[in-house]
Order: C-alpha cells, then sequence, then structure tokens
C-alpha cells in the first residue's frame, strides 16, 4: 500500500481548478436529459396505448419500433443521426441529433413502463366506467392514469437517472456536455484519471438529487390516492 502513488490516481488541486470549466457543460446535460425525457414521455405513452391496442395496423408497428429501439446502442442511433444523414442531405447540429436520438430511444424503454403500468389496473375498473356512459378518454384521464402514474413513477424515474448517465455519450458527436469538458482538461494535463473520478462525482451529486426528488413523487402520488 505504501507504493501506490495516491497523486497519480487523484490530484485535488487540479480536480479543484477544473470544477468550473467542466460544470460550464451541466447545461448541456441537463438540456438533454430533461428535454428527452419530456418527449419521451409524450411520444411513449401514445406509443403504449398502440402497443396494447387489439388494431394490429397500430399493434405492430409500435411493438416494431420498441423492438428496434430497445435493440440498438444509443450511440449507434447518435451517429447515424449525426453522421450518416448528412450523406442524405439531412443534417442536424450535435445538440439537435442528441436530443432527437435520446428522445425517440427513451420513449421505447418509457413506452413499456406505461403498459406494464396501465396493465396493472384492474380491467374492471375499465368495465365499471363504462357502465357509467365515460368515454375511452374519459375513463383514462379520471380513473387509470392517477393510479397508473404512481406505479410508474419509480421506472421511470430510473429512466431518467439513465438518461442523465447516458446523456454523456453526446461527447461523442462534440456535444460540449461534462464528459466531452472533462476530455478536454484531461487530455491538456495528461491526468484523464483525475478528471474521470472528477464527473464521476459530479454525475452522482446529480443522480442523488434526481433520487430525493423520486421518493418526494411517490410519496405524493401515495397520498394522493
Amino acid at each position: 500500500m505504501n507504493d501506490i502513488q495516491w497523486e497519480l490516481l487523484f490530484d485535488p488541486v487540479l480536480a479543484i481548478e477544473s470544477l468550473p470549466y467542466v460544470l460550464e457543460g451541466i447545461w448541456y446535460t441537463l438540456l438533454i436529459s430533461i428535454v428527452s425525457m419530456l418527449g419521451g414521455l409524450v411520444i411513449g405513452f401514445f406509443l403504449a396505448l398502440a402497443r396494447t391496442s387489439p388494431l394490429k395496423i397500430l399493434h405492430w408497428p409500435a411493438r416494431l419500433y420498441i423492438s428496434f429501439m430497445r435493440g440498438v446502442p444509443i450511440l449507434v442511433i447518435l451517429f447515424l443521426l449525426y453522421f450518416a444523414l448528412p450523406v442524405i442531405g439531412i443534417q442536424f447540429t450535435a445538440v439537435q441529433a442528441a436530443l432527437i436520438g435520446f428522445t425517440i430511444n427513451s420513449a421505447a424503454y418509457i413506452a413499456e413502463v406505461f403498459r406494464s403500468a396501465l396493465a396493472s389496473v384492474d380491467k374492471g375498473q375499465w368495465e365499471s366506467s363504462t357502465a357509467l356512459g365515460l368515454t375511452y378518454w374519459q375513463t383514462m384521464r379520471r380513473i387509470i392514469l392517477p393510479q397508473s402514474v404512481r406505479i410508474a413513477v419509480p421506472p421511470l424515474s430510473n429512466v431518467y437517472l439513465d438518461l442523465i448517465k447516458a446523456s454523456s455519450l453526446a461527447a461523442m458527436i462534440t456535444v460540449p456536455e461534462i464528459f466531452h469538458k472533462a476530455r478536454i482538461i484531461g487530455g491538456r494535463e495528461y491526468d484523464l484519471l483525475t478528471l474521470l473520478i472528477l464527473v464521476a462525482l459530479i454525475y452522482w451529486a446529480i443522480c442523488s438529487v434526481m433520487t430525493v426528488l423520486q421518493n418526494y413523487l411517490e410519496k405524493r402520488y401515495a397520498d394522493y390516492l
């Protein structure tokens, strides 16, 4: 243990000096994760409805989309959007490609969360709503969604935490987020390890805050119901 050169593992002076520059990328990290989550929630909800629809014209395209997006690495999707599409005349900026890529990818996972949450609500409640004369959307809004949202909050929170961490892959298409900033300093100072540890601590802090919010939402919906 005495032979370990701890200064080569982590340089606290470099970490402190680099922190302001690295944190400049946090806005891109939050932008990508928040916008992609919100977009994924909208697309994922309608995908879930199509996935559970008895109509094959809705069911099978939704199922194929979900299968494809869950089976293809997000990095491949980002590369296709940013590097491949310009070949056919479709050009996105790095940030646009990241937002689109993470949105369409997260929508597939969110759709499965919604599908399982909706399926967990007793079918008898649908039948009772029909007997009361409620329409499909009235039943969904007033009865089914309030119950399914509480069930969906924990897995949706996990999807968002994964989005925060996966946003670091946007650095591969030059989005100047946290990891991209850290790579620049690490390469310049020849001390990538210190910057990687610093980035790990920053992501841990962000995810810890999100976990507190998750616990609050779970309690809020439990009290509401």
